[in-house]
């Protein structure tokens, strides 16, 4: 067992113990969330400001089935990742076809209108008052109502996803869709097609997305209008880039600050997010690789205080 993955052990066992189970439970679910905009981001060098159009619709899709259909977990995740990943096969499809400032300007424009059609579907949706009663049933015997049971099904999925992940990027086809990113004109005079590899990758993030949209929505019992937005594209962004992009724990060190940031300290300071703005400035001036290479880089001048 990798050092890094004993670390991620040890934060899921004393996570809970620092701060409140709602909270410990969001930061495993958005970082699901920043895996999946890592691989597009980190590993093939696509910035997405849609990502929460596969979030958001899984959510309400599996949220509608929970609610109505009284559906079972593993199969409202199921459905989550099926949504997400077909959600983003369409979206990804007309995205690809560009590059540059028109594939960002697409994603925010194709994610606003996904956020228009919740906004204005309040029959099904709720529209700006969201999507309330989302039920966590049980499953064998488990109560997902309390916290704790919660907590760890939510870091049983997140581990599970992140040695999907790990096995991705280490794969040929990682290594292809970092070539995509370092050079896609090169990546394509080899012989890759590159749109696909693209594509692929934009599916695979969706399919991650998806999954993480359902566990928030059964987190709180509400779909808010809020998980459709691009504010919430942004967030993630944000998270993966402070962690540090195309590092596979980037996405989790950026959630855990994120968050506790987000839900703690905005308790205290009214003013929280200028800490975030701070953070962001001096990641984008002197730490392009974000905490991780903050850490590497103290790691070659002091070996034995900060080991890699």
């Amino acid at each position: 067992m990798t050092r890094p993955l004993i670390l991620v052990l040890a934060a899921i066992v004393l996570l809970p113990i620092a701060v409140r189970p709602a909270i410990a439970t969001e930061i495993w679910i958005f970082a699901i969330f920043g895996l999946g905009l890592n691989l597009l981001l980190g590993y093939t060098g696509l910035l997405s400001f849609g990502q929460s159009t596969f979030f958001g619709s899984a959510a309400y899709v599996a949220g509608w089935l929970l609610k109505h259909y009284g559906i079972n977990v593993f199969f409202a995740l199921g459905v989550g990742l099926g949504v997400g990943a077909l959600s983003a096969l369409v979206v990804g499809y007309l995205c690809v076809q560009r590059s540059g400032l028109y594939f960002i300007m697409l994603t925010f424009a194709l994610n606003q209108l996904f956020y228009f059609v919740a906004y204005q579907w309040t029959s099904v949706t709720g529209g700006e008052d969201g999507m309330p009663g989302i039920p966590r049933p049980a499953f064998l015997g488990i109560d997902f109502s309390n916290p704790i049971n919660y907590y760890v099904f939510v870091c049983a999925i997140f581990l599970l996803f992140l040695l999907l992940m790990k096995r991705i990027v280490e794969s040929p086809l990682g290594k292809i869709l970092i070539a995509i990113r370092e050079n896609e004109i090169r990546a394509g005079a080899v012989g890759f097609h590159v749109p696909r590899f693209k594509l692929l990758a934009f599916v695979i993030g969706g399919a991650f997305s998806g999954v993480a949209g359902v566990l928030y929505a059964m987190l709180f019992g509400i779909v808010p209008l809020e998980s459709i937005s691009f504010v919430t594209s942004g967030n993630v962004v944000f998270a993966t880039l402070i962690g540090g992009s195309g590092s596979l724990y980037g996405p989790l060190i950026g959630s855990v600050v994120f968050i506790w940031l987000s839900e703690s300290m905005s308790n205290v300071w009214a003013r929280w997010p200028l800490l975030l703005g701070v953070a962001f400035v001096i990641v984008v001036l002197f730490f392009r690789g974000g905490v991780v290479e903050a850490w590497n880089r103290l790691a070659l001048k002091s070996p034995k205080w900060f080991p890699k």
